[in-house]
């Protein structure tokens, strides 16, 4: 394998295993200080004992994330210098301040939140617990307004002297921050996350609803169906959140990476009244000709691209049309036989892996609402296993995301501005593009590429073995609920109880 190749492999590797991480991250720190804002507004000590618990798996899981998310910056300067090179100048800015503003927002108060309990009032603990949610989420900003900066490249001229992508000034930051699809995308991660962190909630807490009530546990089952129940909620506001952000960023990329979801629908040809296909199957890995869809759902396609079902209006470009346009485009920069498809089979199922698992979080809420209702408690052992296999799943539909979007995206490293193509200036936006064949580093070898992507991928599984472990652990210790006075939100002299 070339050095292209391998580290493709390594970065597509690393950030499935830190995507693994960061979507829980984003959406538990919200949901630990809105429950540790009902135990300060109510007073109920079982929202201070979930608030403690939970924040225990949100502080394995941030840790774990910073860990493996620094080797994501590393691969930027050694295997890719030259997508560095070219675009270091913008993609750096919003990079910057995710570590200077959010980064150390989120880590200096989490460690103020767990070590200040019983050194600072109860509002101003609850405080750090909101300032680490604002920042966690500002971090996913950040880092989401430079990757939309690849995916539709805005703010941005290119130098002719340098042979460098630049900012267009203190404007041109700004329309990096407010690129639409940055809007979008951060709309978009942000109500996943919320629907990954009420499926971990909503899954530990039904298991252990089921546990403790087969146990007769004093106080727990009613903790715990509280628990399940909060959860189930933040999962359906966050699937219907999910499914209206996502319909808007489909368009977007409709209009702006055309290639890529004609792609997702293995749609060879352009049509109007485009169905969505459930299931293709043929051979992938040449012509999208041989590739045979079944069970469509008549205009769907259509209408996610365009808001229209039939008529001239609902027309969707097909994979034939979009290669003709970018080999006409850009024969004189590439060659007028480059080929702009990204890998069918991978872009197809993956758009469809992303979909496809959010459903079983769905059903979990849907039953856990409805086997709850009227202070109700579940003790189906069935359904507990249930919720506990449910928890990877939004994580799994998740990375797919992840997936198809940077693997739709190719052969591009920083995709082309299609809305300023018609409009052409000498060092505008429209000059900022970059395939990822030119993007890899010129000076690293294929092995050294491939040592580093060993170790990683070993290092990384090691971490998992130990995150997946801790994680195991704390969730079968549960809450003592015998194990001391719990605090009080009134009271500012309570001992240090949340130590790890």
């Amino acid at each position: 394998m070339e050095a292209l190749d391998l580290a493709r492999w390594q970065f597509g590797i690393t950030t499935v295993y830190h995507f693994i991480l960061v979507p829980l991250t984003i959406g538990l720190a919200p949901l630990v200080a809105i429950m540790q804002t009902k135990w300060l507004r109510s007073g109920e000590e079982k929202w201070m004992r979930l608030a403690e618990f939970f924040g225990k798996i949100l502080i394995i899981n941030f840790a774990l994330g910073v860990a493996t998310g620094i080797v994501q910056e590393f691969q930027f300067g050694m295997n890719w210098s030259e997508y560095s090179r070219f675009v270091g100048d913008i993609f750096g800015a919003p990079l910057a301040f995710e570590a200077l503003l959010a980064f150390f927002l989120e880590s200096t108060f989490l460690g103020l939140w767990v070590f200040g309990r019983g050194r600072m009032s109860a509002k101003l603990n609850t405080l750090c617990i909101w300032l680490v949610a604002i920042g966690v989420n500002l971090s996913a900003y950040f880092i989401l307004a430079a990757n939309s900066f690849m995916q539709h490249p805005v703010g941005a001229i290119y130098n002719e002297e340098t042979g460098r992508a630049e900012l267009d000034g203190v404007g041109g930051f700004l329309e990096v921050l407010t690129n639409v699809k940055a809007l979008a995308a951060i709309s978009h991660v942000i109500t996943a996350s919320f629907m990954v962190a009420g499926t971990v909630v909503a899954g530990i807490a039904v298991w252990w609803m089921v546990r403790s009530t087969r146990r007769s546990i004093e106080g727990q089952p009613e903790m715990w169906r509280s628990a399940a129940r909060f959860g189930a909620v933040t999962i359906l506001i966050s699937a219907g959140l999910v499914g209206l952000s996502g319909h808007w960023q489909g368009q977007l990329v409709y209009a702006q990476q055309p290639m890529k979801m004609a792609s997702a629908e293995a749609q060879c040809h352009t049509e109007e009244g485009a169905p969505l296909s459930l299931i293709a199957i043929g051979d992938f890995t040449n012509d999208c000709e041989n590739v045979l869809r079944i069970l469509d759902i008549p205009f769907v396609t259509s209408f996610m691209a365009t808001n229209h079902f039939t008529g001239p209006e609902s027309e969707v470009a097909g994979v034939a049309e979009v290669q003709e346009f970018y080999q006409e485009q850009f024969a004189e920069l590439h060659g007028e036989d480059y080929d702009y498809r990204p890998n069918l089979f991978v872009t197809y199922y993956s758009f469809r892996g992303m979909i496809g698992f959010m459903a079983f979080p769905v059903i979990l809420a849907l039953a856990t609402l409805w086997k709850t209702r009227e202070n109700r408690m579940w003790v189906s052992d069935r359904w507990a296993t249930f919720a506990i296999l449910t928890i990877p799943t939004p994580f799994i539909a998740s990375n797919f995301g992840w997936i198809f979007t940077e693997m739709g995206r190719q052969p591009w490293v920083v995709a082309p501005n299609l809305e300023n193509l018609d409009q052409p200036t000498a060092t505008g936006v429209d000059r900022v593009m970059l395939l990822t064949d030119w993007g890899v580093s010129q000076v690293t070898s294929p092995g050294m590429v491939l040592g580093t992507l060993i170790g990683f991928t070993v290092l990384y599984l090691m971490l998992g073995i130990v995150w997946f472990l801790l994680v195991r652990r704390y969730t079968y210790e549960g809450i003592n609920l015998t194990g001391g006075e719990a605090p009080q939100p009134d009271d500012e002299n309570q001992p240090l109880s949340f130590v790890y």
